[in-house]
């Protein structure tokens, strides 16, 4: 990764910058020197080392400030004006001095001293040089945020001031030297504009977030004011509820402190694709874009739809990446013949889709859902043959469609001799729970080409070898396989996950990526890049918040601006070196600023640590320019990486290192070290050890596929590192959670891209079962952390997460316990109505005050979050219902279902949730499916409604004195109902029929729990007068 970032940039880069010494702290370039022959120093408050370009793009497109001191940059000489200087010295002409003439003699030997012309960075970051012969002269200036029409003319104007001032004669006698210079400063351009940083971050206004942040605060204080008013007031005539509901608040408080101060620092980014193109994909050279790996993993075909897995395959092998540098690779976790035929349609329909896509560029690349878009698909086509073809690949595809649905049909009815072949041999996965491993590579630079005779990317079959007796760890399992078999066929050094509803809907997705992973400084330190989940075929008023708007684009950017987004998944693009357990680079950190001043004794820390750093500098350069490799740590060890030289014979590691310091032959890990690591295999012990990924030398196919089949078979990570501290990481059914908090725990960092485009877009359980069952798995796997070793709350405080990363993980495993309280919040306004009594001894005005205080801070906080994020009030109003209703059903099964799994041993399966609707538009919304998680929200909203008509019911009995105390219970009540309300909506159906079995149940339940309450304390006019009774004493 930091190979290439070096290789495109050092390669054409001018020797005269070499010698500037300091290197720019943002884009990695050498600091040149200014125009007095210094050394180039943009801000002299603090000396924080930035190059020209940077400085200039700082002041026309960034804050104008100083990246270390925040000190605002002064303009310089030779810079372009910018708003907010200082206009006292104005000089009308001032543009004159932008175009600096020097003898071309002057310049030559300005190079031969190491010096080199200055390029200037405007507001639309790009640098530009402009040379030209006049009169023996050069000049040189800058593009701004003019057209070329409008920069000539301005150029033009130039001539003329200085053809009046007699310092240029004729500019129209260049002739032919003139178009050389001008295909000399076409070239400087573009290789300026390559060093150009590949994306910037852009903070949230100051305007949109401080108020945002100050509203914060103020809540903090107002719930703190109104726990102790709360407290310090309790009900005694119902104390036991008055203690539930306190307990029930202060668990609420200190849950909004979890979700919230993590999204204190919101950012955004932006990508420059041209620049990546330009510094990694020159004319005439080797293209030095990354590799990637393409992990698309499944289960069972026929919940799973093959049509669904094959448009995410067809996506993916004609996405705007160099073909040579794509490899996917199918996971089938189910060993069905389904899919592996499934594939072998695709591979051939692949031949003609992917050829079609790029010549007319077409968005989405996924066929179903392209010819399914109801948009004008002839919008910026040119090509006169566009429409033809574009008939003739819907015939063909609709003809893929048959094929399928064929195959689907076939393997309804599984034959009792089992599948076989088409050469007539039984396939080897007729039975799923013991079955050999197997790979079947389709396409490639060996395998059939497109129509146009060009080659198409890899497309690999991988079925891992399953056996009686041994644990497979579902689909961290797979992915772990997948990251072995790549490992040994491909090795790219990036990998990009993808569930197989997911398909690349940006085909410039990968590119995306890239512009962070290979950046030649920030890159280093990414573990990987979060793209945010999109999802076709939602109903228009995402009733049961499927998107998850609110966590996707505003806690999602909150985390980006911490220590990086956690991993949801899918969708994510890693750097394979993170998944092997590495830790991240150690940048050296920039020494502080000191004075010579100060007595010895005062800096005695520092000097103690400068030299401790420096024994340890050169303790680590002591084979860098011998073995040009980097080492690393992991899991508190030293490791050596190579570059890109490849490592055969593992014994040959420690005979080599005969002539070595002892302290240097004791960091190199042994042969044996590396298998208890990694497993027996050279060859994936290798590729561990190759940074910029590649293949050994020497290495031939059939070696190399005999190899994938033996890291893939079931007993290869027996006593080994893989699922511990390697790959996806084992121990919950939400792996990704997992995997990405113990990156985050080694100092990693993560990005989180959202470009113009969605770069990813897949399906989403609509129906209210479905919806359901899958929080139910998300909220078990937080469940299983929680009580695992990897628990954030105690994991990793040695490490390197930073707190407020750290309250977001916490948040990710508390959640579902949030269920308990909630159930019990939703559940006192009934009671109340039913009991008379209330949770509040008197509604005093200081308690209105209070409770007025908190509404609003709660009311300022949503709206001002709504404002800097985007989000629409709609999707927030749906999170919290869906909060609501996944809370008193899903999370609460899944605590009772986590503790029983964890502490009895008792295991839960679960079904996988439908990834199409039925031929009718939303069809499957309105289809009902029994489950048990639709008794807690029904008994709710029943035992809330009995409760409502029985509080008015006593209002009315008891007079006009009733009413007042009433309608808190009742707004409390109503608050319950109307949270409920998507859930209820979609328990009635299209016809508005509920099933009898949830009826019986929860009337049943309800009608228990207000009978007891009513025998308790019924609802008859109390006696106020005299008790009539004989006392018993003659008087």
């Amino acid at each position: 990764m930091a190979g290439f970032g070096s290789l495109a940039v050092d390669e054409n880069r001018p020797p005269t910058r070499q010698s500037s010494g300091k290197v720019c702290k943002v884009c990695g370039d050498k600091i040149g020197r200014d125009e007095d022959g210094e050394l180039f120093v943009a801000c002299h408050v603090c000396a924080f080392p930035v190059c020209r370009p940077c400085y200039e793009y700082e002041r026309s497109e960034g804050t104008q400030c100083c990246p270390q001191c925040n000190t605002r940059y002064k303009r310089q000489k030779g810079s372009a004006r910018v708003a907010g200087d200082d206009e006292d010295n104005y000089d009308q002409d001032d543009f004159d001095d932008e175009f600096q003439t020097k003898n071309r003699k002057d310049d030559l030997d300005q190079h031969e001293n190491g010096d080199y012309n200055n390029q200037q960075w405007h507001p639309n970051g790009q640098a530009f040089s402009v040379a030209g012969s006049t009169a023996g002269k050069d000049f040189e200036g800058d593009k701004e945020i003019y057209g070329s029409a409008e920069w000539k003319e301005r150029v033009e104007k130039w001539k003329v001031r200085q053809e009046k001032r007699g310092l240029v004669g004729n500019y129209g006698d260049a002739g032919h030297d003139q178009a050389e210079q001008e295909e000399e400063e076409e070239e400087d351009y573009l290789m300026a504009e390559a060093r150009q940083p590949l994306w910037r971050k852009v903070p949230i206004s100051s305007s949109l977030i401080n108020p945002y942040r100050i509203v914060i605060v103020l809540r903090l204080f107002v719930l703190i004011f109104f726990l102790r008013f709360r407290i310090l007031t309790p009900a005694y005539d119902a104390f036991p509820l008055w203690l539930i509901s306190v307990i029930c608040e202060v668990w609420f408080a200190f849950s909004w402190i979890l979700d919230q101060f993590p999204k204190w620092f919101p950012i955004t980014r932006e990508t420059y694709l041209d620049r990546l193109s330009l510094r990694f994909e020159r004319d005439g050279e080797p293209n030095q874009l990354g590799s990637v790996d393409v992990f698309v993993s499944t289960v069972d075909p026929l919940k799973e739809p093959p049509i669904i897995t094959a448009n995410t395959v067809l996506s993916i092998l004609s996405v705007d990446y160099p073909v040579e540098k794509v490899s996917c690779y199918v996971s089938d976790d189910g060993a069905s013949m389904l899919l592996f035929d499934t594939l072998s349609e695709t591979a051939e329909f692949a031949r003609r889709w992917v050829p079609f896509c790029k010549k007319h560029n077409v968005e989405p690349r996924a066929p179903e859902f392209y010819f399914s878009e109801k948009i004008d698909y002839l919008k910026n086509k040119v090509h006169p043959s566009f429409v033809k073809e574009r008939r003739a690949m819907k015939r063909e595809y609709e003809e893929f469609k048959v094929r399928i649905n064929a195959l689907v049909a076939k393997a309804q009815k599984k034959p009792e001799e089992g599948w076989v072949m088409q050469d007539g041999t039984p396939w080897p996965g007729n039975n799923t729970r013991d079955h050999p491993g197997m790979i079947q590579v389709y396409l490639g630079s060996a395998g059939a080409l497109d129509v146009d005779g060009k080659e198409l990317p890899r497309l690999v079959y991988v079925s891992r070898e399953k056996r009686p007796g041994y644990q497979h760890h579902k689909k961290a399992g797979a992915m772990n396989a997948l990251v072995r078999v790549s490992a040994v066929l491909t090795n790219a050094p990036f990998i990009l996950n993808l569930d197989c509803d997911h398909y690349i809907n940006n085909s410039k997705a990968i590119r995306e990526a890239m512009c962070f992973l290979m950046d030649p400084q920030f890159g280093k330190k990414l573990c990987y890049v979060q793209f945010p989940q999109r999802f076709d075929g939602i109903d228009r008023h995402d009733r049961y918040a499927n998107r998850n708007v609110v966590f996707f684009d505003i806690n999602m950017l909150g985390l980006d601006g911490l220590q990086g987004p956690v991993y949801v998944g899918t969708g994510c693009v890693f750097n394979r070196q993170a998944l092997y357990g590495y830790d991240p680079p150690v940048s050296k950190k920039r020494p502080k600023m000191t004075c010579d001043c100060w007595p010895s004794w005062c800096c005695c820390c520092c000097g103690g640590s400068r030299k401790k750093s420096k024994k340890t500098g050169e303790k680590k350069s002591f084979l860098g320019g011998l073995l040009h490799s980097k080492k690393k740590k992991m899991m508190g060890k030293n490791y050596v990486r190579k570059g890109s030289v490849p490592v055969f014979n593992l014994e040959e590691i420690e005979e080599g290192l005969e002539g070595y310091a002892e302290l240097e032959k004791s960091s190199l890990m042994s042969q044996k070290n590396f298998e208890k690591r990694f497993g027996q295999s050279p060859v994936l012990i290798t590729s561990t050890l190759m940074e910029n990924g590649g293949l050994p030398e020497g290495t031939n196919t059939n070696s190399l596929i005999k190899e994938a089949i033996h890291v893939i078979s079931c007993g290869y990570e027996e006593k080994t590192e893989w699922g511990k501290e390697i790959g996806w990481i084992y121990g919950s059914v939400t792996e990704d959670i997992l995997t990405g908090f113990k990156m985050h725990c080694r100092g990693w960092k993560s990005v989180y891209c959202v470009p113009k485009r969605p770069a990813f877009k897949g399906s989403a359980p609509i129906n209210l079962s479905d919806r359901l069952h899958q929080v139910l798995r998300w909220a078990l796997g937080s469940v299983e952390i929680f009580l695992s070793r990897h628990c954030p709350l105690w994991y990793g405080y040695a490490g390197k997460l930073k707190w407020l990363e750290r309250l977001a993980y916490i948040n990710t495993i508390v959640y579902p316990f949030t269920s308990i309280p909630l159930l019990a919040y939703c559940t006192i306004p009934a009671v109340c109505l039913l009991t008379g009594k209330f949770i509040i001894p008197t509604l005093s005005n200081l308690t209105s005050v209070w409770f007025l205080a908190l509404f609003l801070s709660i009311i300022a906080t949503s709206v001002l979050e709504l404002r800097w994020s985007g989000v629409s009030i709609q999707d927030w109003w749906r999170n919290e219902q869906f909060w609501v209703i996944g809370g008193v059903s899903a999370h609460l099964f899944a605590v009772f279902q986590g503790l029983l799994k964890v502490l009895a041993g008792v295991d839960t399966n679960f079904t996988v949730t439908a990834k199409a609707a039925e031929d009718a538009e939303f069809g499957e919304l309105y289809l009902f499916k029994w489950t048990t998680l639709l008794i807690p929200p029904t008994t709710l909203i029943i035992l809330n409604m009995v409760g409502v008509v029985a509080g008015v019911s006593d209002a009315i009995n008891n007079g006009y004195g009733s009413w007042g105390p009433l309608f808190g219970k009742l707004f409390f009540a109503f608050w319950v109902i109307v949270h409920l309300y998507p859930f209820l909506k979609g328990l009635m159906g299209r016809q508005n029929r509920t099933p009898t079995i949830v009826v019986l149940w929860s009337i049943l339940l309800a009608s228990i729990f207000s009978l007891v309450w009513v025998r308790i304390d019924p609802f008859l006019p109390k006696q106020t007068g005299p008790v009539l009774k004989q006392c018993g004493v003659e008087c």
